[in-house]
């Protein structure tokens, strides 16, 4: 081997030690990121169950009483959580405002993204049309508020019709964006022949297009579903004064003037967080696709 064969060799192989060191170097650093962010999340998680499963006696005002583990796993917290928020009433409610949600938003936004998508690049209207729709984004729900709580009121629909509808009209931005975006994943070439065929546009989206946004509907149903399953203004300005309690208004009960009971209270978390988790692990198969898929190309 001659000398400029060793010297090449010999460089070749520092900088791949020098390439092995700067990426162990990085590899370093985003596992300590890694492992930051799995405390943040689970910490909280560790909370909500130790304290649910404590007695009250075992609350102390130090830290280390939030903290500690229990000293016996005992049932009595869930069976009383359920009797103040009246739970299963409860639950019942906040399953139908968010199924019926879901669906009117996959539905209604998923047809107007469609036509949104297939149009915005050859006529400006549709472009227009799809940038006021995504500026509702941009709208807080406090500037919305009063006018919602008086309109909703003189039209007879403070109640759980008038709250799916306007959770169908607050996602519309956010969902309307996903859909547009991911039919860019889908080629004209299936829609031309369609047509060549004979078929109509209503039957061409449910019998072609509608399916193959499966991906996107998951993602959809998620998104759409932790925020109506976690919220509490809406229900609460629209709904108040009613027997139509979800479960997160309902765990206002645990929050008096005179204190908060937070045995009871992250009791009654861990109860209404369990569903939404359920159906979270049912989905995230088509989560993560529909994402990539339908925000980055939007």
């Amino acid at each position: 081997m001659s000398s400029s064969t060793k010297k090449l060799v010999y460089r070749s192989c520092e900088a791949g030690v020098n390439k092995k060191g700067k990426v162990g170097k990085s590899n370093i650093r985003l596992t300590i990121l890694l492992i930051l962010g799995c405390v943040t999340i689970l910490f909280p998680l560790y909370m909500t169950i130790t304290i649910a499963f404590k007695s009250p006696s075992e609350m102390t005002n130090d830290i280390f009483g939030a903290l500690s583990f229990p000293k016996s796993f005992s049932f009595d917290n869930f069976a009383e959580a359920m009797r103040v928020t009246n739970f299963w009433n409860s639950l019942k409610n906040s399953i139908i405002i968010t199924g019926i949600t879901i669906i009117f938003s996959i539905v209604i936004h998923s047809m107007a993204g469609y036509s949104i998508g297939r149009n915005m690049s050859r006529k400006k209207g549709f472009k227009m049309i799809y940038f006021y729709i995504v500026s509702g984004m941009f709208v807080p729900f406090a500037i919305l508020m009063m006018p919602l709580v008086k309109q909703t009121a003189n039209l007879g629909l403070d109640n759980m019709a008038g709250v799916i509808i306007l959770y169908t009209v607050f996602y519309m931005p956010m969902n309307v964006m996903l859909y547009s975006g991911y039919m860019k994943n889908i080629p004209m070439a299936m829609e031309e022949a369609a047509d060549i065929d004979g078929t109509s546009a209503w039957r061409t989206y449910w019998t072609i297009i509608f399916p193959m946004m499966k991906p996107m509907h998951a993602t959809v149903a998620v998104l759409t579903a932790l925020g109506t399953w976690n919220d509490v203004m809406t229900p609460l300005v629209i709904m108040s004064g009613t027997e139509n309690t979800t479960l997160p208004l309902a765990q206002l009960n645990f929050q008096t003037q005179f204190g908060t009971n937070y045995n009871l209270a992250f009791t009654s978390y861990l109860l209404a967080l369990l569903p939404i988790v359920i159906f979270y692990i049912i989905c995230q198969k088509q989560i993560i696709g529909g994402v990539a898929n339908g925000a980055v190309k939007g």
